[in-house]
């Protein structure tokens, strides 16, 4: 019996089944490491940081970028009396530079936390710059006015946080 023209073409145009084709797994060595080691590497890396101390570091970040000079981070837990828990001191020789690296320092922490300061002020006179963020306060002094008023010897039993620029 001949199958008809419409058969042939129907079985010519049809899709092909798919062959499937065996792969092969490599297996690969791992070379064990005891876990003491693994803890003990992860321990060393691993830095707690509360909220406070990151807000204070990136007010600091953002005080380096615009070239502030001599930041220091003190750390007020501990001191009875602190209005605040973390204090940024920086300076700059002239009042524009006090100005940027005040907007910069807002900048930073806006664009890193999302936080905006509670209270700013001394954006008139361009001699000292408080940035308040209720856990931090961010000092930008004109160079003599940071000689003048001594914060940093004022609460001079501080800890000092080390910040290095990045």
């Amino acid at each position: 019996m001949a199958k008809s023209p419409a058969k042939k073409i129907a079985k010519k145009t049809a899709p092909k089944k798919a062959v499937a084709k065996k792969t092969v797994a490599k297996k690969v060595a791992v070379k064990k490491i005891p876990a003491k080691k693994i803890a003990v590497k992860k321990a060393k890396e691993i830095k707690v940081m509360d909220a406070g101390e990151l807000l204070a570091l990136t007010v600091a970040q953002g005080m380096y970028e615009r070239k502030a000079e001599n930041i220091r981070i003190l750390d007020m837990r501990n001191i009875a009396g602190a209005s605040a828990d973390f204090f940024v001191i920086s300076h700059a020789s002239n009042d524009k530079q006090v100005e940027a690296i005040a907007k910069s320092a807002e900048e930073e922490v806006k664009k890193k936390l999302r936080e905006n300061p509670l209270h700013r002020e001394g954006f008139e006179n361009l001699e000292w710059i408080l940035l308040d963020y209720f856990n931090v306060v961010a000092h930008i002094f004109l160079e003599e006015k940071r000689d003048f008023y001594g914060i940093e010897q004022l609460w001079g039993d501080a800890k000092e946080i080390v910040f290095k620029g990045k």
